[in-house]
């Protein structure tokens, strides 16, 4: 009998190891999945046929199956100056990918939820109770919730770089500078805050950030290809590029036109910017040039069965297995609205594109670099959507290609598909 490959048994054999991945379904379901897999797959390879996009990884699980798991494209396709490589470096389900602000609900989130759940921080603690710097007047009424909800008050952004060498001078400078609104006033997305809340889990913690979270949430987690910096981890990893140095954020703090003009910074006082293609660095200017590439706001690399990992553990209410990893009334207070109809951390509005017109109870998060999380616990549903926008380049030198519009499309057909 012979099993070499190309044989009839060699074929037989993988067609019969295939089919017992395959999730069952009635004769109706058959239908409505091939309808979603013929979607989807539109959907993506039209974007890369059309040089929007150049690849992307998808996962869709609904109750304990994966229905659908495909890498699209290229991990990357084009060198420093612009130039089509040769060979471009094929997209696989086990790339990983700069998730950029999913830092903030894989990473920082988990890890607030677990000292909450610990009893070792109350989300409704002042952050003065942590960080001195935040017991000035204007601040002093400022809690960790307002920093999960992006209420603080905080800038949204700045470029800490220019002023701060490491991440306790970037701390440092984040409690001296002066809020943008009123505390609790409104909702305005803030990197600054989740950089805090990373200073935050290192004081109560007494441990770094990255090795607080590895060893208290990726590797209890089994995620095991999730990490900062992962060029110097000693492995070799698949790893989706992203930009060509960072001309976006170079744009923010030159073009008056993005509304980041600050007095004190003066454009040429610091020449810093990266002028390669960033592959296994993370994007984020703040969290590379000033954090060294570990911080609450973004920096973490992962793959798409990673993530699934952490999305399984929040729509099992904490349990993983036969353990309770994080309480369920944990898991349920980050993930009731607030006025602004946000979770802690976790995002809820239904109007946010990633999950348009989602039903109660549906959060998620995005990422700049084009990452993106859905879950549906109503009808037991996640979509984990990796697209890796930024190596297209920018757009006329002005944006990246906006991508809500196939996070949009690819919801809406998974819940056609969940109806």
């Amino acid at each position: 009998m012979s099993f070499q490959r190309g044989s009839f048994y060699y074929r037989f054999i993988v067609l019969l190891i295939s089919l017992a991945f395959v999730p069952f379904f009635s004769e109706a379901q058959t239908d409505a999945h091939t309808v979603l897999v013929k979607s989807i797959d539109s959907i993506l390879t039209s974007q890369i046929n059309n040089s929007k996009i150049p690849g992307a990884v998808i996962q869709i699980k609904k109750d304990d199956q994966v229905i659908y798991k495909q890498a699209y494209g290229f991990a990357q396709k084009f060198n420093y100056v612009h130039k089509p490589l040769a060979i471009p470096d094929k997209m696989t389900t086990e790339t990983l990918f700069d998730i950029a602000s999913l830092t903030k609900v894989v990473g920082t989130t988990t890890a607030i939820m677990l000292l909450v759940d610990r009893g070792q921080i109350n989300v409704d603690d002042p952050v003065s109770k942590y960080i001195k710097a935040f017991g000035a007047p204007d601040k002093a009424a400022i809690t960790i919730r307002h920093l999960l909800t992006h209420t603080a008050g905080l800038y949204e952004w700045y470029p800490l770089y220019y002023r701060a060498k490491n991440k306790q001078e970037a701390f440092k400078l984040i409690g001296e500078l002066p809020l943008a609104f009123p505390v609790g006033a409104q909702r305005k997305y803030s990197d600054l805050g989740f950089t805090i809340l990373g200073e935050i889990i290192e004081v109560v913690s007494g441990l770094p950030l990255d090795k607080f979270e590895e060893q208290n949430i990726f590797i209890p987690l089994g995620m095991k290809n999730t990490l900062y910096n992962p060029l110097t981890s000693g492995k070799t990893y698949k790893i989706a590029a992203t930009s060509f140095g960072n001309p976006y954020e170079k744009r923010m703090v030159y073009d008056p036109e993005l509304g980041f003009q600050f007095k004190e910074i003066k454009h040429t006082q610091w020449n810093g910017w990266r002028q390669y293609v960033l592959k296994g660095e993370v994007n984020d200017g703040n969290a590379w040039y000033a954090n060294g590439g570990v911080s609450g706001a973004a920096g973490l690399f992962t793959t798409v069965d990673d993530l699934q990992k952490l999305v399984d553990m929040l729509m099992n209410k904490g349990r993983v297995g036969t353990q309770q990893f994080i309480s369920a009334n944990t898991i349920n207070a980050f993930l009731t609205k607030d006025k602004f109809d946000n979770g802690l951390g976790w995002m809820m509005d239904p109007a946010n594109a990633f999950m348009r017109n989602g039903p109660e109870g549906t959060y998620g998060h995005t990422g700049f670099t084009g990452t993106s999380i859905s879950v549906v616990p109503g009808k037991n549903l996640s979509i984990i959507l990796l697209i890796n926008r930024q190596q297209m380049g920018l757009i006329d030198n002005k944006e990246y290609y906006n991508v809500n519009l196939i996070r949009a499309a690819v919801f809406k057909a998974v819940m056609a598909f969940a109806k």
